[in-house]
Order: C-alpha cells, then structure tokens, then sequence
C-alpha cells in the first residue's frame, strides 16, 4: 500500500480504466458537441453529448440494437453494421439541427479502418461535419461487407453453419443497401 506526504490517490474512474482525464479535459475545452462512439462484444452505440458541469446531456442516440427496425439482421458488432449506426446517428442529429461534432473515442485504440472509424464515416455522408484525416476511413468495400463475403466463401460448410448460424454472410451487401435506403428515406 502507498502511503506518505507526497502520494496522491488518482480518480476512481482512472483507477478502474474508464477514463482518461487529459483528453476529456481537452475536449471539454473545445466546447464543441461530441460524437461518443462506444463497442461492446455485441452492439455499438453512437451518441452525440454535450457538456454540463452538472453530467454530459445526451442530445442524440444511435445503437445497433435499433437497425433492428430497419431490417437489420445481421450481429451488431461488424463493419457494416458500424456504418449504419453512425448513418443513423448523422441523420437524427440533422433533424435536430446539429451539423458538427468532434470525435470521441474514449479510451479505444485508435485503429486505421476501424470499428470506430465506421460510425464516424457513416456520420460523415449523412452530413455531419467531423474534423478527421481521409486515410483512417475505412475503404468503401468493407463498409458494405464484401470482406464478410470472401472470408465466407473460403470457409467449409461445417464452419460456415457454425460461425454464421445467425445471418447469411452472402446477403449482407443486398441487406446493407436496403438498410442504408431506408435510413436515408427517414
């Protein structure tokens, strides 16, 4: 145990690795709304949150549970998928008259064409403006899922059924322009 004149106890939020304190402070600074793009195992959820010295105020929220209603069937926690909830994110943040935010991704590693960079895309073609660099996007084929497609006609049959009980890997392009439509049409 840590004891003495000059040891001081860090934030339990920083203790149980929630929070890093530095760059939420710069971005508060900013006084700009942010798009908080948060994954779990299964689902990922998009929000745009403003600051209150009282607790942020959530303004808009997005999740991949929601894709549901549009026809989504496919898990929530792939590429395509990402996109959508960003698109969808973009689009009710625009109804409700915001136009730009800034980026917030926690405590996640910030990797080139990921999961995360999905939904910031998606954000980006509904309309929002997003400062970011063009090269972290990931590229237009893997947002509509032809990876998933090419991984799954490599696989055998047995696998194939087993990894992919839930959905049908070879319909998830077809599926994604149908959802991206009805996401645009709203």
């Amino acid at each position: 145990m840590r004891l003495g004149p000059r040891f001081r106890m860090p934030f339990k939020r920083r203790l149980e690795g929630k929070t890093d304190y530095r760059k939420r402070l710069k971005l508060l600074i900013s006084k700009k709304l942010r798009l908080v793009v948060r994954k779990s195992s299964k689902h990922i959820r998009a929000q745009i949150v403003e600051y209150d010295p009282k607790g942020d105020k959530t303004l808009v929220f997005a999740s991949s549970e929601e894709l549901k209603k549009y026809g989504w069937s496919n898990p929530g926690n792939n590429l395509p998928c990402c996109y959508l909830v960003g698109l969808l994110v973009g689009k009710k943040a625009l109804k409700k008259k915001i136009n730009s935010a800034i980026l917030d991704i926690g405590l996640q590693r910030s990797t080139k064409g990921s999961r995360v960079y999905a939904v910031l895309k998606g954000a980006l073609d509904a309309g929002l403006s997003i400062p970011h660099s063009p090269e972290i996007l990931p590229p237009e084929e893997r947002i509509r899922g032809e990876h998933i497609v090419k991984y799954a006609k490599k696989m055998k049959k047995e696998k194939l059924k087993k990894q992919f009980s839930l959905s049908k890997p070879e319909e998830i392009s077809k599926l994604f322009e149908d959802v991206k439509a009805k996401i645009l049409k709203s």
